[in-house]
């Protein structure tokens, strides 16, 4: 964590000087540079050119690359012939930038990232630009995904002395790589109050050469204040005692009940992101509290989400974020990450309601991931581009062409699948679909959330009413709507994949295949016919992240692989390994303690305490407590953080929180609770708690409030498959499940819990224990269904 509060100010006087080079985005233009964009289609060292947003695919690549071209990532492939002498992230680059005296322009982002495609098409193909960029710096490409530790040091220094972040990062560097100037998106010429990029460079460069002595002073002050503050200390004041968690709990429900839209659901206004840590944390604050408006706040916003054009109604997947409020339009790019966490999300609403409607949602994102994101062996794939050509015979890509559609477009599909409709006509069909998903002869998109124009005359499909209204105006029973809706997005899938599909980045992370293994298990819990289908599933993902990501010798995890194209099973990795960070290790043993609890896989449980056993020895820091997300004496990295905000993804911290209370009483070790302690009371002080880190305040509802522990006690049998079966399908947030085979004692991770319980008459029995307080036994399936029913669901949707 970078305490900036108390250095915000200097900073930004300091750097004041340097930054008149830079102005502030249209509002247009900030909804889209705030947030990160993710996502791309099979890539290969051939295919670099067509990725520019806005751009046009050449027929012939030049003959002569930069030094990206032996790079395996997608992004850095993308810019691999572009006229900028761009250099990777490596010691070639420093050493250029020492001898030669240069400021360093480094340039963060990723395939996916829709401003990224525009920067590169407007500024780093221009040979004027780069002739510029070359003169006077040494230029560094940096995939955000691939190194997050070095982004996420720059993107700490733009957020302080901008107020703002966003993807593409420009940040300009000392040779000893001290931060002096940063932005996000330049355009071209001077427009949306912006300088352009141009005069940006020969500002900087020309100050550098007048001034390089205050310029340098400036950076190595940065420099030396973030290096003070990697060493921060926990606030002894702001220490957690008994009874914190539920003034915590309380402050932070206040704020999220301030901020929430009644309307549309979700917080805030626009741009609008699943957030979902913030949607995981009020499910918890739910069942504490009891408190029914907390819930309706969780199940309104997951709704909303749902029916909203963030959600790919044809087939299945969640855009990355809405630029509206009301959840219509959207950057279409599709995460990883967003969607294993919705997946889990969704299942969790379905055990608290058995909503057929939330499950349906989860399942359409397995659908999505296995067809779409999927590698042959198993792991899953970064995420895809908003950005595709319309036609094939169109050289310009645009923002959204795979997904939006024209009025004309799907009234002549309808037609001509006219026998699908099994005696509706096609014209009715059209009628009711147009009705449902809200579309209009002229296009359905506000023009305000579309500055380029793309979307003009287009339809985003988006229910702003319901199945029942639809019924009620065609007078139409649930069954056969269903029915229609579905064969109507069949046919219009059919066809939308014969379009240009928009690029996808094969890069497979470890962190995001975690967050997926995660939503995996937690579907499969649901209890539905899917299950061995979502477990199968899940278990070819445990395998591939064992086998390709993990070494076994060295206890470590990789950051990433990369797959070679759609459908090929060969996998590539960097000649120089990326180690992984801290999210690969905490995203993946939340993972593996879902997935236990899922399949009671003991394997899988061991290796979560192995992982966590490294993570300590890597990330942990023992003089203040919390763990860094990058190891120490990481090479040109200058400075080690800890993440104190959960955003888009949880953060580390947050999530290892939680996993140590797990570990904790999976393997009764009370070291693993007191490193959770020292963990949470080292970000304390921050403020207010349950809102920046809701995530971390449901596991500190854990570690004060205690877990409630299943013990199974009876044979591996259909019988005690059965309890167990039980207990997944509903949403506890501290359960944990531990089988006790009377016939292999000696397998149990906890020995404690293995002596103490028993079988009642011989038969499969079942002990429901809080905090160490147990009720009485149970060894019939329909009293135990009762029981949780009782504690664990609600009637309300």
């Amino acid at each position: 964590m970078f305490r900036a509060r108390a250095l915000l100010p200097w900073i930004r006087r300091t750097l004041k000087t340097a930054q008149t080079t830079q102005g502030n985005p249209s509002k247009a233009v900030e909804r889209k540079l705030l947030a990160p964009t993710l996502l791309s289609r099979s890539l290969s060292k051939h295919d670099f050119r067509d990725m520019a947003t806005g751009g046009e695919v050449n027929a012939q690549a030049p003959k002569q690359g930069n030094r990206l071209v032996s790079s395996k990532s997608p992004y850095l492939l993308q810019h691999a012939y572009n006229p900028v002498d761009w250099y990777p992230w490596s010691d070639e680059a420093f050493e250029k930038a020492r001898r030669e005296n240069k400021l360093i322009f480094l340039s963060v982002g990723y395939s996916t990232c829709h401003w990224c495609h525009v920067m590169e098409h407007e500024s780093f193909e221009s040979p004027e630009t780069a002739a510029i960029m070359n003169e006077h710096f040494v230029n560094i490409k940096v995939d955000r995904e691939e190194r997050p530790d070095i982004d996420k040091v720059y993107m700490q220094f733009l957020l302080m002395s901008k107020g703002s972040g966003g993807w593409p990062m420009s940040v300009w560097l000392t040779p000893d790589l001290a931060p002096l100037v940063a932005g996000t998106y330049f355009p071209p010429k001077t427009r949306y109050g912006m300088p352009s990029f141009t005069t940006v460079l020969q500002n900087i460069a020309k100050k550098w050469q007048t001034d390089k002595e205050s310029l340098i002073e400036a950076g190595s002050t940065l420099v030396d204040a973030l290096k003070r503050n990697q060493d921060a200390e926990a606030v002894p004041e702001a220490a957690f005692e008994p009874g914190s968690a539920e003034a915590k709990l309380s402050e932070a429900i206040t704020v999220h009940k301030q901020r929430f839209d009644q309307t549309h659901g979700g917080f805030g206004s626009e741009p609008k992101f699943p957030e979902v840590p913030r949607l995981n944390f009020l499910f918890h604050g739910y069942l504490v509290t009891k408190d029914v408006d907390v819930l309706d706040m969780v199940l309104q916003s997951l709704d909303h989400i749902g029916r909203g054009g963030i959600n790919d109604h044809i087939f299945g997947g969640f855009a990355r974020y809405a630029t509206t409020r009301d959840w219509h339009n959207v950057h279409f790019e599709k995460m990883l990450y967003d969607q294993g966490q919705l997946m889990a999300a969704y299942a969790n609403a379905y055990k608290l309601t058995r909503s057929e409607t939330f499950l349906g949602y989860a399942d359409k994102i397995y659908k999505y991931l296995v067809k779409d994101l999927r590698h042959p062996l198993g792991g899953f794939y970064a995420g895809e581009d908003a950005d595709s050509l319309p036609t094939h015979k169109d050289t310009v890509k645009v923002e959204g062409a795979f997904y939006a559609w024209t009025w004309e477009e799907i009234q002549s599909a309808f037609k001509n699948q006219a026998e699908r409709f099994e005696g509706v006509s096609p014209e009715r069909a059209f009628e009711i679909y147009s009705f449902h998903y809200g579309l209009k002869p002229q296009g359905n998109v506000p023009t305000y959330s579309d500055p380029h124009g793309h979307l003009t005359g287009k339809n985003i499909l988006i229910v702003k009413g319901s199945d029942e209204a639809t019924c009620s105006n065609f007078n139409l029973e649930a069954e056969p709507l269903e029915k229609l809706l579905d064969t109507a997005n069949d046919i219009l899938h059919v066809l939308r994949d014969q379009r240009p599909r928009p690029h996808l980045d094969t890069k497979i992370i470890c962190a995001w295949n975690g967050l997926v293994l995660s939503g995996l298990s937690k579907l499969a819990n649901c209890g539905t016919a899917k299950r061995q289908e979502y477990m199968q599933t899940a278990k070819e993902l445990l395998e591939f992240l064992r086998k390709e990501m993990y070494d076994s010798e060295r206890k470590l995890l990789l950051r990433s692989c990369y797959g070679v194209a759609v459908g090929d099973p060969r996998l590539e990795k960097n000649e120089s390994e990326i180690e992984g960070f801290l999210d690969d290790y905490s995203f993946l043993i939340k993972g593996l303690l879902d997935y236990y609890k899922a399949s009671l896989d003991l394997s899988a449980l061991n290796w979560a305490k192995e992982l966590q056993e490294t993570q300590d020895k890597l990330f942990w820091d023992e003089r203040n407590g919390a763990y860094f997300f990058s190891q120490r004496d990481s090479p040109n990295v200058i400075v080690r953080l800890k993440d104190d905000h959960d955003g888009a993804e949880p953060c580390g911290n947050s999530v290892s929180a939680r996993n140590l209370t797990l570990l904790s009483h999976y393997y009764d070790e009370d070291a693993y609770l007191q490193r959770a302690g020292k963990l949470l009371n080292f970000f304390a002080d921050v403020s207010p708690f349950g809102h920046a880190l809701p995530e971390m305040l449901s596991a500190l509802l854990l570690h004060e409030n205690g877990l409630d522990l299943v013990a199974v006690v009876g044979p591996d049998s259909e019988d005690t498959e059965r309890f167990v079966e039980i207990c997944r399908k509903f949403y506890i947030p501290g359960m944990i499940i531990l089988h006790v085979d009377p016939q292999h004692p000696d397998e149990a991770s906890n020995q404690r819990v293995q002596k103490k319980f028993k079988m009642v008459n011989g038969k499969t029995t079942v002990y429901i224990c809080h905090d160490r307080v147990c009720r009485m036994p149970v060894t019939d399936p329909a009293q135990l269904e009762q029981n949780l029913m009782a504690n664990f669901f609600t009637e309300r949707v």
